[in-house]
This record gives structure tokens, C-alpha cells and sequence, in this order.
């Protein structure tokens, strides 16, 4: 976290959000995590087994690893498009799921359909463009932290891992980056509850294919998504992103239900190592 904020400090000395540099300085903050990562497993001497440990490489369950990186793709969708729906139907997202106006406008003479099929392609493009921007959050959070936290048990490594993650983006979320109407801290806040249900996702597909590649594709395509919600919007209307969206409560709804059933099957516990054995031996 001294790290993001070491980096975030041109914002804040002058320009803030519209700091000329302001994306490069944004990409270099989403790489710290990964720095920390190094630094620590350099300090406890195990570098050298790195990849393997934070799971980059190599591919231990290919087939879950395809399947992961294919949910790697429409989960981040699924998370963003269900909070128009979800917080259109409760009243905290001004959504057009009658009239569908900015859609049938932007959508032009080939239709909504084929504009939208032009957009899942676009999404794809800057997601795998950004993989590696995301794969330096991801080796920190889940690669390094989220397999140390789940020997503590499912919900505690889900909300420590999100408040974590959540922290991480104060530099930005304090000069009213994705929260601008929100009052001091309490853009922290909700972004905190963001990462806590979005990270619950990327770290149950870290669980599930032992990989870090999908969490990270999956980070790329949340981010590339987010553009999403204008399209079901009210035309002129405005959001209150701490209620709507899935940046806000009302986004967080349906995924909490989902991770209240996946914490019930066990789906985010820790795999059992292999050739590691319960069985103790028989004396004679």
C-alpha cells in the first residue's frame, strides 16, 4: 500500500484525477502489488520458486485452466450487467430497460444485437491489451495474498483479501475516482465492499484452476467492461456510484446471494496439495 501511494503522489501534489499523467500513473500503481509480492517472497528466500507459488507457471490442471479463463471472460460481464438490472428494479440506477434509448441510438441502422456482438469483441481486444496491467495486480492479491489468507477459512480470506484490495485504492478513490459524489471516506468504504464481492469471484477462480492467469484476465475484462452500464442508462441522467452499479450496494446484491451458496458448497477452499497424504502410515 506505501508503494501506491509513493507512486499516486504526482496526483496529489497538483492536478489530481486530471493529471496529465494520470493513466501512466495509474498503470504503474496497478503494478506495486506485484513488486510487493517479490519483495517479500525475496525476504523469506523463496524466489525462486515464485511462479510456481503466486501461479503463473506452469499450468497444473489444463482443463480447469481453459474452463477458468473462459469464465475469466464472462463473469466480469455478468457482474457488471446485473447491477443495471438489479438496481433498476430497486430505483437507485436510473436504467431504460423499456425504451433502451443510448443503445438503439449508438446501435445506429445495424441493430442492437450486432452492436452488441461489435462490443463484446471490442471488450475482448482491450481486455487481453490490458492482461498484463492487471496480471500486476493480480500476482499480489491472488496469487501471493489470497492463498496464505484461505488457511484462515473461506469468508475470512474473502473479506480480508477485498478490504485489502479495497485499501489499495485510496490514492485514487480519495480524489473522487470511481466515487465522486462520495463524502471523504466513505468512497474507501464502498470500494472496499466492491472488491470484497468482485474479489470473492477472481479468487475463487484462482482456487479453482490453481492459476493466476484467469483472475488476471478477468481483472482486464471487469475493467474494459465498466463503459457498459452508459448503454442502459436514462439519457442525461446521473448515478450515485456508492448505490448503483456494481461499484455500489444495490451491484452487490445477486453476487452476495451467489457467494453465500459457494461458501456453503465449500467452492473456495483450499486444494489439497498433491502428493500429500491423510492417511498416516501403519506401524508394526
Amino acid at each position: 500500500m506505501l508503494l501506491a501511494w509513493i507512486v499516486a503522489i504526482p496526483l496529489w501534489l497538483g492536478g489530481g484525477l486530471a493529471h496529465p499523467s494520470f493513466t501512466w500513473i495509474a498503470l504503474a500503481m496497478m503494478i506495486t502489488p506485484s513488486i510487493a509480492a517479490v519483495v517479500v517472497a525475496s525476504l523469506e528466500r523463496k524466489l525462486g520458486g515464485f511462479f510456481a507459488d503466486v501461479g503463473m507457471w506452469p499450468v497444473r490442471r489444463p482443463w480447469r485452466f481453459i474452463a477458468a479463463m473462459l469464465l475469466g471472460v464472462l463473469i466480469p460481464v455478468f457482474l457488471i450487467l446485473q447491477a443495471v438490472f438489479v438496481g433498476s428494479w430497486i430505483g437507485v440506477f436510473p436504467g431504460d430497460l423499456q425504451n433502451f434509448t443510448i443503445l438503439k441510438i449508438v446501435s445506429g441502422e445495424g441493430g442492437i444485437g450486432p452492436y452488441l456482438l461489435d462490443q463484446g469483441g471490442l471488450i475482448l481486444v482491450a481486455g487481453l491489451i490490458n492482461l498484463l496491467p492487471a496480471l500486476g495486480e493480480e500476482v499480489g492479491w491472488r496469487g501471493w495474498l489470497w492463498p496464505r489468507l484461505l488457511p484462515l477459512g473461506q469468508l475470512p480470506a474473502i473479506l480480508i483479501s477485498g478490504v485489502v484490495w479495497g485499501i489499495w485504492h485510496a490514492p485514487l478513490i480519495l480524489l473522487g475516482y470511481n466515487y465522486p459524489l462520495a463524502d471523504g471516506a466513505w468512497g474507501v468504504v464502498s470500494m472496499c465492499g466492491m472488491c470484497v464481492v468482485v474479489g470473492a469471484f477472481f479468487g475463487w477462480l484462482r482456487t479453482y484452476s490453481q492459476s493466476v492467469w484467469p483472475a488476471a484476465l478477468a481483472h482486464a475484462i471487469f475493467n474494459a467492461s465498466a463503459g457498459l452500464v452508459s448503454l442502459f442508462m436514462v439519457m442525461g441522467a446521473m448515478i450515485d456510484t456508492q448505490k448503483a452499479s456494481i461499484l455500489g450496494w444495490s451491484g452487490w446484491i445477486l453476487p452476495g446471494i451467489l457467494i453465500a451458496v459457494m461458501l456453503s458448497v465449500r467452492a473456495f477452499r483450499e486444494p489439497v496439495k498433491p502428493g500429500l497424504s491423510t492417511n498416516r502410515p501403519v506401524r508394526s
